[in-house]
């Protein structure tokens, strides 16, 4: 069985266990979140489903019901762009990384998020943080590109 097989029948599981019909579109979307780790911003989806006879506005509207449905969850980056990632088991109360830089955006899976004291009477629904930053890759690039215009090398 191929890993994307795996993912198929996976996404069309979490559908049926909801309750809610099992169609094409809902489970090519959900599959692409299911096979990455990483948040995937709408064009990303649908440049991995390019073959498939999903359209833009059919994407549009199953990540939306995704995270409706509590299949996935969506992160909103200061460049507007949202993306996406499917929830796993274990998922909630969770924080985020977001790369300045590249706009990566991973799951930060090691505690919880964070707690917050609300005022008496306030009832959190749930707490979204984002930890902002440089991924490995654009922190590695900024340091080499700070060394060549200061003539710090190493050796």
């Amino acid at each position: 069985m191929t890993r994307s097989h795996a993912t198929g029948e996976d996404a069309e599981s979490l559908i049926r266990a909801r309750g809610m019909r099992v169609t094409h579109p809902r489970v090519a979307v959900l599959s692409v979140l299911l096979s990455t780790r990483e948040a995937l911003s709408h064009h990303d989806v649908e440049a991995r489903l390019a073959g498939e006879p999903v359209d833009r506005v059919t994407v549009y509207r199953v990540l939306d019901w995704l995270v409706d449905e509590g299949l996935a969850h969506r992160i909103t980056a200061p460049d507007r762009v949202r993306r996406f990632m499917a929830d796993r088991p274990g998922h909630a109360g969770h924080a985020h990384f977001l790369c300045s830089s590249c706009g990566k955006a991973i799951c930060l899976d090691h505690g919880p998020a964070a707690t917050v004291g609300l005022p008496r009477g306030f009832r959190a629904e749930s707490v979204e943080l984002t930890v902002h930053g440089r991924c490995s890759n654009c922190a590695r690039e900024r340091d080499n590109a700070t060394r060549l215009r200061t003539g710090n090398r190493r050796s």
